[in-house]
């Protein structure tokens, strides 16, 4: 049986890229304090701020929650749930989602689609269930945007970790998107929309998950019925492997990123000016931003 390097007792986890042995208390403590070092580091949650954290109700923003709510920070905090409107599945992780607020005693606020759009995302994906990630992703973004401008906050925080971080890059090299790739540039962009934050950037979804398990934060939720379209399915499933088998590629993908748009640069001088959309009063670069744009061809009209 192994041991926890610290105090010797039964041990839950192993770092594979340090060689860490460690029990549930000393783990826990260990991915509190990287969270803790990841928000100094990058500067994420200024003193006296109000954080949106987005509050799906799985493992991920649960442990978001959790722990922001544990740690030492000069902030107030409110979760706000997307409700997408999907069936079947939507509704239980809404319920885990309000169980975790009322325990923890955080503002809790639910936004849907049929608000944003008038329409749910399975309504909308009736006949091309094949998109539903972009479109779902598009509407998010403008949900989340929206509930956290009315609740008066400053910041958003998502629960994404370093795997969906270092299979985002992987996906715009897949599909050869080379702006989201190189393009690193100065923007108003932060006068319009409320400022994203992702606390768990440096945490691997497997840390994730056994911080969830260990600190009994967790239960059995369906999974969402369009992850079979995905394609970040099959890069995670291919990442998964590779982090396995050479520890320490995710973090590579990740940092590798950081330093081509450090060496690249913002272009001096140039900000890139956003307005808004004319159909939604939304941040954009274009006559209509992407959500009314995605609306207007799913509804035919462009």
């Amino acid at each position: 049986m192994a041991v926890c390097d610290h105090c010797g007792k039964r041990a839950v986890w192993r770092d594979a890229a340090s060689g860490a042995v460690l029990c549930g208390e000393h783990f826990s403590a260990w991915y509190e304090h990287l969270v803790a070092d990841t928000i100094s580091r990058y500067g994420m949650i200024p003193a006296d701020s109000r954080v949106a954290i987005g509050l799906s109700g799985g493992k991920d923003s649960t442990v978001l929650l959790s722990v922001l709510a544990k740690l030492d920070l000069d902030a107030e905090f409110v979760a706000v749930t997307v409700d997408e409107g999907i069936a079947d599945y939507r509704d239980e992780t809404i319920r885990a989602a309000e169980t975790l607020v009322k325990r923890l005693g955080v503002e809790h606020r639910i936004l849907s689609f049929a608000d944003v759009c008038g329409k749910t995302l399975d309504e909308l994906l009736a006949v091309s269930p094949e998109r539903a990630c972009s479109v779902c992703g598009t509407l998010r973004r403008r949900a989340l945007n929206m509930a956290a401008r009315e609740a008066g906050a400053d910041r958003i925080a998502t629960g994404h970790c370093m795997d969906d971080e270092a299979q985002s890059v992987l996906m715009n090299y897949l599909r050869g998107d080379l702006r989201r790739v190189t393009e690193n540039y100065q923007t108003n962009a932060g006068e319009l929309f409320v400022p994203r934050i992702k606390p768990l950037c440096r945490c691997t979804e497997r840390a994730t998950v056994a911080y969830g398990m260990v600190n009994h934060l967790l239960t059995r939720l369906p999974e969402c019925p369009y992850t079979r379209y995905a394609l970040r399915a099959g890069v995670r499933s291919e990442l998964g492997l590779l982090e396995h088998r050479y520890p320490g590629t995710l973090l590579a993908i990740v940092e590798g990123q950081e330093k081509l748009l450090a060496k690249l640069g913002p272009v001096r001088g140039e900000v890139r000016r956003m307005g808004v959309c004319e159909r939604c009063g939304e941040p954009t670069e274009n006559r209509l931003c992407a959500a009314c744009t995605l609306l207007a061809k799913l509804e035919g009209r462009v």
